[in-house]
């Protein structure tokens, strides 16, 4: 569990760009972790490097402090690194639910990469919302993203990339958790450093702290591994105080830390009615595929029926989008795309999956919403993931 520490945002960024970027390219030739932490550079360089992808960045832009409420507006939001900050942050001003949000828990936040115009996207949405957040990297990436975004003109400033949390109220115990890998991130196309994190702290609502985590589970990984990961955040929560979990829980129903498995999982599915696997499993991952997952939370005493909309979508997979084929063409071999054109002909090469969520414990969850005109309704879509909220009572 990595821990808050005094170093500044500044300082860290400064780390990155004098000590550890001139070093990625010598980086870049490795094809394993085992041959990356072998190599002399990486060696000298490692106590640095886990410096930069241990520590929190926070800052505080409140202009004020904000009252205590019976209810508090909880949103997640997987904003796919930040690309459409803009839009994002028009949202987030105007949309009727999202501008009254106390919380924002955001998945796939960039700093310093140049597919999200090298911003440090969750510290300028805090700016710009009067707002106080906390950033947990969760990788360095040693090169610019995967699929489209290698073709991005011009290079990473930093090459950070994780997640956080946005509050109107005070935060407090910030604290990354770090999560076993689902993959090499060295030996795959996107080559990376570090590992997922989930960033976790202490809300200071008047009164009543509440525990939070910004929760982002590995696409690459199995069903089993991705409840394991779950295991390992659930054991660091605070047990005495009341907490909130959401974000991206990658609730695919598919195994798919090989290209092997996801393939014999994709003509299992098809054997069994792809419309079926649609209404009674993509949409419903608790019911068979992620049970363990959705038992796990229960039997730690977390409620996630009430604080989600059943049977709603939260992702939308377009077989047409070049986003979307091009990141499943990193690890899916070309020749299995007209099959899943095929499987998919009935639905306008289209796939509705349940990815994000929440999870509350010691609190109610109540008014569960699924934001899809982000996405859907957008004429730019805002991200490739739905927002999705709670009003925690």
């Amino acid at each position: 569990m990595i821990s808050q520490t005094d170093y500044s945002v500044d300082q860290l960024h400064d780390l990155i760009r004098k000590r550890l970027a001139p070093a990625f390219p010598q980086f870049r030739q490795c094809r394993s972790s085992e041959e990356l932490h072998d190599h002399p550079v990486y060696r000298q360089l490692a106590e640095e490097i886990r410096m930069a992808l241990e520590t929190p960045q926070c800052g505080d832009y409140r202009r004020g402090e904000a009252a205590a409420k019976e209810r508090y507006r909880f949103a997640a939001w997987n904003i796919e690194r930040g690309t459409q900050l803009q839009g994002q942050l028009d949202a987030l001003r105007h949309d009727p639910f999202l501008r009254d949000a106390d919380v924002l828990l955001l998945i796939e936040t960039d700093v310093g990469m140049v597919r999200s115009g090298n911003a440090d996207v969750a510290r300028t949405m805090a700016r710009e919302l009067g707002m106080c957040y906390a950033f947990v990297p969760c990788y360095l990436s040693l090169v610019k993203g995967s699929g489209v975004e290698r073709d991005t003109p011009g290079e990473n400033d930093l090459g950070l990339h994780g997640n956080a949390i946005l509050s109107r109220y005070p935060l407090r115990e910030v604290r990354g958790i770090g999560l076993e890998n689902g993959i090499d991130k060295i030996a795959s196309r996107e080559q990376r450093l570090g590992r997922q994190t989930t960033i976790a702290g202490v809300v200071d609502f008047p009164g009543r702290p509440m525990a939070a985590a910004a929760v982002h589970l590995c696409a690459q990984s199995s069903q089993r591994h991705r409840m394991e990961q779950m295991r390992s955040i659930l054991d660091t929560m605070p047990a005495d105080l009341p907490a909130v979990l959401g974000g991206d829980w990658n609730t695919s129903t598919y195994n798919s830390s090989r290209a092997f498995h996801a393939i014999c999982g994709f003509w299992l599915r098809v054997f069994m009615g792809v419309d079926y696997v649609i209404r009674n499993h993509y949409l419903y991952p608790d019911n068979l595929f992620e049970r363990e997952l959705f038992r796990l939370l229960e039997a730690r005493g977390y409620n996630y029926r009430d604080a989600n909309l059943a049977g709603r979508h939260t992702v939308l997979y377009d077989m047409r989008d070049p986003r979307a084929a091009g990141s499943l063409g990193e690890w899916v071999p070309g020749w299995c795309f007209p099959f899943i054109h095929w499987s998919l002909r009935n639905h306008d090469g289209r796939c509705p999956l349940k990815l994000d969520w929440f999870a509350v414990r010691g609190v109610k969850a109540e008014n569960p919403v699924i934001l899809h005109e982000k996405r859907d309704g957008s004429h730019v879509p805002l991200s490739d993931h739905d927002a999705v909220g709670a009003d925690i009572r």
